[in-house]
């Protein structure tokens, strides 16, 4: 992760300096004498960047940053520029405190001016796989059906207005002037119960089994007196 922000610093530098090589370890003669030193001189805490998901990891590296040239007024001059063109940078974090002489005594360099560069470094989260039950859970849902036929006297005859239950699911309907019927959006026919037909004064159940055939439409033949009362 820090290599990769070395990379970027580096070539960050480049569209700045142009021909001014760029070093990366201890400020060294030749590194103070010509071309930008980025000297990686501490790690510190960050705070979570704030997102919809599991923030990443992170923290911030701290590079010293000072310019060297053929003359005091050209390394002036790109050290400015560097400057500049960091507080441009969003993520870029430009502090210009004073270096401490304990720094430098501890690099065996004499004081230089310079600036610090701050950068987040941020790893994302591996998500946890979720855990996989002991045993495969197969939810099924079996789609709703249309379930139709036809009520029927003696001779074939229609019988309009017979009142048609399915008592299991509390429906009911009336069959129309050819006897017909039809229950919308209902179970499949395993699923409906028993069915009973009511149709001048006769009560005819129709089991389970009989509707579970699943041929449709059902040609239910109620027999009648010859005499009965209406419906």
């Amino acid at each position: 992760m820090i290599d990769e922000v070395d990379q970027r610093l580096k070539a960050w530098v480049g569209r700045i300096a142009l021909d001014a090589p760029v070093h990366l370890g201890v400020p060294d003669r030749e590194a103070l004498e010509r071309g930008v030193c980025l000297y990686l001189l501490e790690l510190a805490p960050a705070p979570a960047a704030r997102t919809g998901r599991r923030a990443p990891l992170q923290f911030s590296v701290c590079y010293l940053v000072t310019a060297g040239a053929a003359s005091p007024e050209a390394a002036h001059r790109l050290l400015g520029e560097l400057v500049f063109a960091a507080m441009q940078e969003s993520e870029f974090e430009v502090d210009l405190a004073p270096v401490a002489a304990a720094v430098w005594a501890g690099l065996r360099v004499p004081p230089r001016p310079g600036f610090r560069l701050r950068i987040p470094v941020r790893k994302e989260r591996q998500e946890t796989a979720p855990r996989r039950a002991g045993f495969p859970v197969v939810v099924a849902s079996a789609p709703d059906e249309t379930f139709q036929g036809r009520v029927v006297g003696p001779g074939d005859e229609p019988i309009p207005g017979a009142l048609v239950e399915l008592p299991t699911l509390r429906l009911s309907t009336r069959t129309d002037a050819r006897g017909c019927f039809r229950f919308p959006q209902v179970p499949p026919a395993a699923a409906l119960g028993r069915l009973e037909v009511r149709a001048r004064g006769e009560l005819l159940a129709v089991g389970e089994e009989a509707l579970a055939t699943g041929t449709q439409p059902l040609l239910i033949r109620v027999p009648m007196k010859e005499d009965g009362p209406g419906c």
